[in-house]
């Protein structure tokens, strides 16, 4: 899809993942996450790209999931905006999709000294992120958005 961004594929078996992609936050130990997003259950879903770890996460069904396909979203310009509650702003970015057709955002969250990202599912008025073996979920988030 030609357009300000564009969604690059990637997988665990390439040495880092493609140039310019969208650093996002910083793992415990400092390690860099990246925007992604990956295919699982029918759904596609914001992902956490992290390199140096050889890693691709989603959050699904209560767990953190890791994948081997993924995509890594290269950027045009973005900013990050503040928002809660299932709530997401005009040129909010479009990230991924559940099996019913239903739009989920890329947003993150602080988590115990970490950034990282989510996915924004309006219908159930949270971000969900994978962290720590399992899927979290925080209701205060900020979600990317094309300037």
């Amino acid at each position: 899809m030609a357009g300000p961004y564009r969604w690059v594929p990637a997988s665990l078996h390439q040495r880092g993942i493609p140039a310019g992609a969208l650093h996002v936050g910083n793992d415990e130990d400092g390690s860099e996450i990246y925007a992604g997003r990956a295919s699982h259950e029918g759904d596609i879903i914001p992902a956490k790209v992290i390199p140096s770890k050889q890693a691709c996460y989603v959050s699904y069904g209560g767990e953190e999931i890791l994948k081997d396909q993924f995509e890594v979203l290269i950027p045009a310009v973005f900013s990050w905006q503040y928002s809660m509650n299932g709530q997401v702003p005009p040129g909010a970015v479009e990230a991924g999709y559940t099996a019913e057709g239903e739009i989920l955002y890329l947003g993150r969250v602080r988590h115990d000294g970490c950034t990282t990202p989510g996915k924004i599912q309006p219908s159930h008025g949270t971000c969900y992120y994978p962290f720590g073996g399992e899927e979290r979920s925080s209701r205060e988030y900020e979600v990317l958005v094309l300037n």
